[in-house]
């Protein structure tokens, strides 16, 4: 159970660091200038702070499974 609990807790360490990441990203990166507010936010909300969520429980996860042995 506590390996659950911390590999949900390295998810949501993932998406904010996804989250604020990807909005650094798209606010240096993008050309956009009729919209870059929004790309800004539904980048990082939709798209970088899930994905690094993602990686962060499984990677947790991964980790603490293999720790165990």
């Amino acid at each position: 159970m506590a390996t659950f609990g911390f590999s949900v807790l390295g998810g949501i360490v993932g998406y904010v660091v996804g989250l604020f990441g990807g909005m650094a990203l798209v606010s240096l990166l993008s050309s956009n200038t009729h919209d870059k507010s929004m790309e800004i936010v539904m980048t990082g909300f939709f798209g970088t702070g899930p994905l690094l969520a993602v990686v962060g429980f499984a990677g947790t996860l991964i980790y603490r499974l293999v720790a165990q042995k």
